[in-house]
């Protein structure tokens, strides 16, 4: 969304507008999509990272790889999708919660 110079996720979707509340992250990002392709945009891969002391993701990483090409309407070729630990450092390593970082390429 950066790169198309259409705003972040809070801009399009707040957390203070409860009809987003506990929607299915797959919905926001099919509407992402949309948004670029209406923009003139289309995905061209993407670089997902997991990071999370736990669960271990292995076994869900191919079917994670299928949606988000799905979604996008790219081929899952183009999706790249890692987990990772931190050793046990910081809040993820601590059992505290998970993150994840993406980088999507557009053009």
């Amino acid at each position: 969304m950066g790169a198309a110079a259409i705003g972040d996720i809070g801009k399009l979707f707040p957390d203070n507008d409860m009809s987003f509340k506990d929607i299915d992250s797959r919905v926001l990002l099919r509407k992402v999509n949309d948004i670029l392709n209406e923009n003139g945009y289309k995905v061209n891969n993407v670089d997902a990272t997991v990071v999370a002391q736990a669960p271990k993701l292995r076994e869900y990483i191919d079917l994670m790889r299928k949606n988000i090409a799905e979604d996008l309407c790219v081929d899952i070729s183009c999706v790249s999708v890692k987990a990772t630990t931190t050793e046990k450092l910081g809040f993820e390593g601590e059992g505290l919660g998970i993150s994840a970082q993406a980088v999507c390429s557009i053009c």
